[in-house]
């Protein structure tokens, strides 16, 4: 059995400062967070930045500077920057930071989908910053807008020889395999990939084990053994469904961009208690934790020595 690659996705795009006290927003925080995690056993680092006096998710350089060189100074994780961002971003905002620092992996979702938060703005009253009500609530009327124009540009941009950046395939629903099955044909990526399937969304596939077992199938029939694969569910399923992909032979996601929690109703206290945990589990039922250095031949990334950061 090869070894199972531990992703955390720190702070994300998603939640906002009220909803908890441990995530984290200014560059010290993101950085001894990210620190802390790739300690903890994760070797791949999710990146977002956000601006650090209000918590809101941002693309730009300034906020990734502030904190990324510490955390390459600190740790040997393999840093995995977002072209997701925020779904409010326009795609040159969210291709920004990976232009910049050319990093060993980025991510890069596989279709448009509506990305809804606002049932969340009914569990608070009172914001930490003015703008956080109105982001939940209005995406309600939000398309995340990942089309083939911007695959095909975001992969013009990155895969070839300029950078060598290897994707994390973000595949939201059962279409956005199919969309990505179309893109290799036409040679935007070369197989293998990486596919991280994102269950729980609101507006993607529901988070639970039949619909994993799917999207298993699914790529199977699709790719054939030209992927590895990862998941993640957001929100209460994060640690059973990370477990349960680990013995069908996948990796796993977790932090606190897709939960907050450690447990059902219990706030974690930061990402390296979750990134703790689903290691714990992992090595209970008999999984070995890749390194950083197992995981980039493991993907065959091009190394951190090659990198901008």
């Amino acid at each position: 059995m090869n070894k199972t690659i531990i992703t955390c996705a720190i702070t994300g795009g998603i939640a906002t400062p009220t909803m908890s006290d441990a995530l984290p927003v200014t560059p010290e925080e993101i950085g001894t967070q990210s620190i802390d995690a790739a300690k903890a056993g994760a070797a791949i680092l999710h990146l977002h930045a956000r601006v650090p006096e209000t918590g809101k998710p941002s693309g730009e350089i300034e906020h990734f500077d502030a904190y990324l060189p510490r955390v390459k100074a600190s740790t040997d994780a393999v840093l995995n920057i977002t072209t997701g961002g925020s779904p409010s971003m326009a795609l040159e905002e969210r291709v920004k930071a990976v232009s910049h620092y050319s990093p060993e992996m980025c991510s890069l979702n596989m279709g448009s989908i509506n990305f809804a938060l606002h049932p969340l703005a009914e569990r608070y009253s009172n914001w930490k910053h003015d703008w956080e009500e109105p982001f939940l609530r209005g995406s309600e009327a939000n398309v995340f807008r990942n089309t083939f124009t911007d695959i095909r540009q975001i992969s013009e941009m990155f895969s070839g020889a300029d950078h060598r950046i290897k994707f994390e395939h973000e595949c939201y629903d059962v279409g956005h395999l199919y969309n990505l099955k179309f893109c290799l044909d036409q040679g935007y990526f070369q197989a293998p990939v990486f596919i991280q399937f994102v269950l729980g969304t609101l507006g993607g596939i529901g988070a639970d084990i039949d619909n994993l077992l799917f999207m298993k199938k699914t790529a199977d029939k699709l790719l054939g053994d030209a992927y590895q694969w990862s998941v993640l569910a957001a929100g209460a399923q994060q640690m059973r469904l990370a477990a349960v992909a680990a013995q069908m032979g996948g990796h796993v996601r977790v932090g606190l961009e897709d939960s907050l929690n450690i447990a059902r109703g219990q706030l974690a206290k930061s990402n390296a208690e979750q990134v703790s945990k689903i290691r714990e589990i992992l090595e209970m039922q008999g999984n070995q934790i890749a390194t950083p250095d197992e995981a980039r031949a493991m993907l065959g990334l091009k190394g951190s020595d090659k990198t901008n950061i």
